[in-house]
């Protein structure tokens, strides 16, 4: 069995000094039955380590309800399999783009702090997940050869105690390869977000020089390492499609490996944000507290693999460096794709109220509204009911506190779209009305200070200055749709009109495939009960990722959550095999 530890300059292997070259790639962002080719891509570009998130809420989405934590030590046995090492980030917060940064939307006390509420919360999910990395540590023959302590807390808080409880869990439950922290190169985020004793690394995209000297001041010994070294960057919706040079991105490759530095790539490859699970940040400039910026469903992170698993420019530019540090692999042969393109036949439709009456939860009535959170709704959408008394004159109608979206419909017509920077219906309402907001969570907000803020109507319903009060709610997940059956279908209807479509589509020669929903507006896709995740017109993602093993060979099953406005004529959606420019940005980008 090897040693993995930490030298007063490097990292030592059985004594010997040895470089980490790792690249991050998310084993929830991946179908597992693709985890084997993109590992061999991280080797093909000379890599020798990978490494990997843990999403808390994905896996414990409620109290005790663990759901496949064993899919964690799947991935490291495939990592050690394909001949790499691993470095696993369990949080509990994780950031990545991921809804609520990894944290469950129904945890209790204040999160990231020494709160005895919080902390026991996470002690009970450690002593579950913890297992599936202790098991495959480096001296007992597996990967794992190293584990991060929360995630760049320094830009979050300063409890030390809490840092210093974390690391002693980690290492009570069994964690004995080394330990360490990451966070931004500034001072006041070394300086909460260390720990005494653990390796502190740094993470940031350009300037690698600079950050290494601020982490110099911090720790004058130990091994350099740039825990993510920004390769690309993610997309907002309505936002412009990022990129970065592959050459841009190669150069500051270069001045973190002649530093002497480790590195991790972040994103190697980035994946997707399957099944609504993507993030939020807060716009605002660097006190991150503006206006919500909701993640789109492509993680493809313009990263060196894109999210097809296909080698980009800057691959070839990355792998031209890396060769220099050490061996590189051939590249794996490339993933199949759609043999033959074929249009979704739609055949039946079923309104919001149906499916909310089959699949929502339990309804709820009090005098406010509840927010998601009351309902147990983390992915989803709520429909609020009240009924403005009459007779009174037309006054406004304001959803206070609105998070985050909301289809407004006034006596059963609609009257008009709301987000939490238009909380105003244009269309005055005059009593007596009975009055529907379905209202949807665009992602919690997974960064910075309002971080864990709740969903829905937070602030009360008014007309005029006046709450209403006796609000009815239902909550709808997104996970109740995962299966349709139950679910009574009739026609398709024209007009445009919002609810679950569902159709089939025939497949000759299953592989990846690009799916497009021309004239539809928002909401989500099924395939064979797989959650492709948030479509929506505004870009700039344009189409979804289908993998292909969520494909089969014949009839495939599809569904359709439109929640705003389908097209008006014969809606359609097709399946065709992806281009090999990247297929989800537009062509300007």
């Amino acid at each position: 069995m090897s040693e993995f530890t930490v030298g007063e300059t490097d990292f030592l292997l059985d004594g010997r000094p040895v470089r980490l070259l790792s690249g991050a790639l998310h084993y929830f962002r991946v179908h597992e039955a693709q985890w084997g080719h993109r590992l061999a891509m991280l080797r093909a570009m000379g890599l020798n380590c990978v490494e990997t998130y843990v999403p808390w809420n994905l896996h414990e989405p409620h109290p005790g309800d663990f759901r496949d934590v064993e899919a964690l030590g799947r991935f490291l046995d495939a990592a050690r399999e394909a001949g790499l090492w691993a470095i696993v980030r369990p949080g509990p917060y994780i950031c990545a783009e991921w809804e609520n940064g990894g944290l469950p939307h129904w945890l209790r006390g204040h999160a990231r702090t020494s709160d005895e509420r919080y902390v026991s919360q996470v002690e009970r999910w450690f002593r579950r997940l913890l297992p599936q990395v202790v098991e495959r540590q480096l001296d007992r023959g597996g990967p794992v050869l190293m584990v991060q302590v929360e995630n760049e807390y320094g830009s979050y808080g300063s409890d030390a105690g809490y840092l210093r409880w974390l690391a002693e869990l980690l290492r009570a439950e069994g964690v004995s390869v080394p330990l360490c922290t990451s966070d931004g190169p500034e001072d006041h985020m070394l300086t909460g977000g260390s720990v005494p004793g653990v390796l502190a690394t740094v993470n940031f995209g350009s300037g690698a020089r600079s950050a290494f000297e601020t982490l110099r001041r911090h720790r004058p010994d130990g091994p350099l390492m740039c825990m993510e070294f920004w390769c690309g960057w993610f997309d907002h919706w309505g936002g412009e499609h990022v990129v970065r040079d592959g050459r841009d991105a190669a150069s500051t490759l270069r001045e973190i490996l002649e530093c002497g530095a480790s590195v991790n790539l972040y994103m190697a490859h980035g994946g997707t944000n399957f099944a609504g699970w993507a993030g939020a940040n807060r716009g605002g400039g660097a006190l991150h507290d503006g206006p919500l910026e909701p993640d789109v469903t492509s993680y493809d992170y313009d990263a060196p693999i894109d999210e097809y698993g296909r080698p980009t420019e800057k691959f070839w530019r990355l792998r031209e460096v890396l060769a220099e540090y050490g061996p590189v692999a051939e590249l794996p042969p490339a993933p199949g794709v759609l043999g033959l393109g074929s249009d979704v036949d739609l055949t039946g439709w079923a309104a919001l109220d149906a499916v909310l009456e089959e699949r929502g939860g339990p309804p709820v009535e009090g005098p406010v509204p509840p927010s998601f959170e009351e309902l147990d709704v983390d992915r989803g959408l709520v429909r609020y009911e009240v009924t403005v008394p009459g007779p009174r004159q037309p006054y406004p109608l304001i959803a206070r506190g609105l998070r985050d979206l909301a289809v407004v419909y006034v006596d059963g017509e609609r009257a008009g779209v709301l987000n939490e920077d238009d909380v105003q219906l244009k269309e005055l309402v005059a009593g007596h009305a009975r009055v529907e907001l379905w209202v949807e969570s665009l992602g919690r907000v997974n960064y910075g200070p309002r971080s864990g803020e709740a969903k829905g109507i937070t602030g009360g319903l008014l007309h005029e200055r006046q709450f209403l009060h006796g609000v009815r709610a239902r909550g709808l997940r997104l996970d109740a749709l995962d299966s349709v059956a139950g679910i009574n279908f009739g026609a398709v209807p024209g007009g445009g009109s919002p609810g679950l479509y569902r159709g089939e589509v025939s497949v000759r020669g299953a592989g990846d495939a690009v799916l497009e929903l021309p004239g539809w507006t928002r909401g989500f896709v099924w395939i064979n009960g797989f959650n492709l995740g948030r479509y929506w017109s505004m870009g700039p993602q344009r189409t979804l990722y289908v993998p292909g093993p969520v494909l089969r060979e014949g009839g495939n099953e599809v569904w359709v959550l439109e929640l705003e406005e389908a097209p008006a004529d014969r809606p359609a959606l097709r399946l065709s095999a992806p281009d090999p420019a990247h297929e989800n940005w537009p062509a300007t980008s």
